[in-house]
């Protein structure tokens, strides 16, 4: 087998998984999951974790790179924890994903209307500005999100602050009510 062909295998067998866990929420929680994927050596890419409609469970998102190996391994890992209600895995999954960005950038006068014509095409809305800087906001892919920082990057940004992303599955299933409590 050629250099190339094995990259190119390698390539294909490493993806982004994105998992979703139902943790009790209480002090201590985020640590251990976060701990677990530390231990083993594997990089979290993205997180994003909040109270669920249910206030005493919490909803993680977690974006981590590798093989299919490697995410059977997180996933049998992250079920072993006590306050690990159920892990969901959207890799194979038809889901709904999306992610914030925060972006301000510099605005100058003569450059204010290009740069909101560039946040209008991408649906994204200015939510403060001041006599020098925009603030914009965008949701969407993160494909998306990295296009329209790239476009903003000639105007020169100042901050940029993203949420990871999150996700959910398209239809009826969840990843909620039907924890290990029976719900």
């Amino acid at each position: 087998m050629t250099n190339t062909m094995s990259t190119s295998i390698v390539a294909q067998l490493q993806q982004q998984h994105t998992i979703t866990a139902l943790v009790e929420n209480h002090a201590g929680v985020l640590a251990r999951v976060a701990g677990l994927f530390a231990r083993r050596g594997y990089n979290i890419e993205s997180l994003a974790v909040s109270v669920t409609d249910k206030e005493e469970i919490s909803r993680m998102t977690i974006v981590v790179g590798g093989d299919h190996r490697v995410l059977e391994q997180i996933t049998k890992q992250l079920n072993k924890l006590v306050e690990v209600i159920k892990v969901v895995d959207y890799t194979e999954t038809a889901a709904v994903e999306r992610e914030l960005a925060l972006i301000k950038v510099n605005a100058e006068p003569k450059d204010r209307a290009e740069i909101m014509q560039v946040v209008e095409i991408f649906r994204g809305r200015i939510i403060d500005m001041s006599d020098k800087t925009f603030i914009v906001e965008v949701t969407g892919s993160t494909d998306k999100l990295d296009k329209i920082t790239h476009l903003l990057e000639s105007y020169g940004i100042r901050e940029l602050v993203r949420t990871g992303i999150i996700a959910m599955a398209r239809g009826a299933k969840t990843a909620s009510r039907s924890g290990r409590d029976g719900e």
